[in-house]
């Protein structure tokens, strides 16, 4: 028993992996290994000899099968420790260029559109996106029969049978924050409400969701003039081109009276648009002096106070600025798309700092 002591005790400290290990296992102690032969000389021996034999051998084999578990511990250990050199990763190297985020050109837009508006005293309103048809269409004078009301142009969300709440719908502009904005803080206000808005439509300049930039100025002595100034001012800004021209064209919209639609100077050349110059116009967005009613809608004294809003599309005025032709590009999710238009994280819009760098 000593020679086997030995024997095994130097092969196990020398196995050099785990299938050896287990070989030695199997030749020491399993079924057919030698100590458990050994064991089963036990029955041929006299009582005597059984009694000092038999302490002996089952000594023995706990010392083999300890030394069996202590061995395979320190392999896998062995082996984790390699895996774990070979696999280390220094995390304070610098990442990758290829995997470094960009921000979508419609939040920037948005933070340029911000900046602008905020350094000409217009605060940021928020509302829900899901409203009532009051909230958005009764409240901004857009009767009953009005064409966007029907179900071809506007999501109304499921009503179960007997339910007598009013109709709820995906709001078809950010017009509606305007109306709450109003009924919480009153006049005077100088506001602009970005978000997304909904609409049953899908081609090249239009998606079922988009996003819409309405602003609203009430005062007492509030005219078109200032709807102009701040308009042209805006234009100055965002195209970044002084001096840039504007064109109002009479049009008819329910929630303001007098109404326009707003044009900027432009040109084409070889089927490329250029903004700020030139003898064409191209339609950027409508506006006009908010109407008697929504006022009174809103819980403003239409007698006492006045005021213009406006509003544009985001996502266009987002192509036309950096060129990109194909609205529903915007939402495919396409990586080489993202990195080309995208803007790096780190470059916040600001006037002095600039827009767009």
């Amino acid at each position: 028993m000593d020679d086997l002591r030995a024997k095994y005790i130097d092969l196990i400290a020398n196995a050099a992996d785990e299938a050896t290990l287990e070989d030695l296992r199997v030749k020491a102690v399993g079924k057919k290994g030698e100590i458990s032969l050994q064991m089963r000389e036990l029955g041929k021996m006299s009582p005597e000899e059984r009694q000092v034999a038999g302490p002996k051998l089952n000594a023995l084999k706990d010392e083999i099968n300890a030394a069996l578990g202590a061995k395979k511990a320190a392999l896998a250990d062995a082996a984790l420790n390699e895996r774990l050199r070979a696999e280390w990763l220094d995390v304070t190297l610098p990442v990758r260029a290829s995997r470094t985020g960009t921000i979508h050109p419609i939040s920037q837009v948005t933070e340029e559109i911000t900046a602008i508006f905020a350094d000409m005293g217009f605060s940021v309103a928020e509302g829900p996106q899901i409203d009532t048809d009051w909230y958005n269409f009764d409240a901004l004078n857009i009767p009953s029969h009005h064409p966007a009301r029907a179900e071809m142009d506007t999501f109304y969300m499921h009503r179960a049978e007997g339910d007598n709440r009013p109709p709820h719908v995906l709001r078809t502009h950010t017009s509606p924050v305007q109306i709450r904005h109003m009924e919480k803080y009153g006049a005077p206000c100088r506001v602009i409400a970005p978000g997304r808005v909904y609409r049953a439509d899908y081609d090249q300049t239009h998606t079922p969701m988009f996003h819409q930039v309405e602003g609203l100025a009430i005062d007492k002595d509030i005219s078109m003039a200032n709807l102009k100034w701040v308009l042209e001012e805006f234009f100055a800004a965002f195209f970044e081109i002084d001096g840039i021209k504007t064109r109002f064209r009479a049009s008819h919209f329910p929630f303001t009276e007098p109404s326009a639609e707003v044009d900027i100077q432009c040109s084409w050349v070889d089927g490329q648009l250029k903004i700020g110059e030139g003898d064409d116009w191209l339609e950027v967005l409508g506006s006009g002096m908010v109407h008697p009613k929504v006022l009174s809608a809103a819980g403003v004294n239409p007698d006492e106070w006045q005021g213009f809003a406006f509003g544009m599309g985001i996502d266009r005025i987002s192509m036309l600025k950096y060129g990109i032709p194909d609205l529903r590009a915007f939402f495919d999710s396409d990586l080489r798309w993202l990195r080309h238009y995208g803007f790096a994280s780190l470059d916040v819009p600001t006037l002095h700092g600039g827009l767009s760098r």
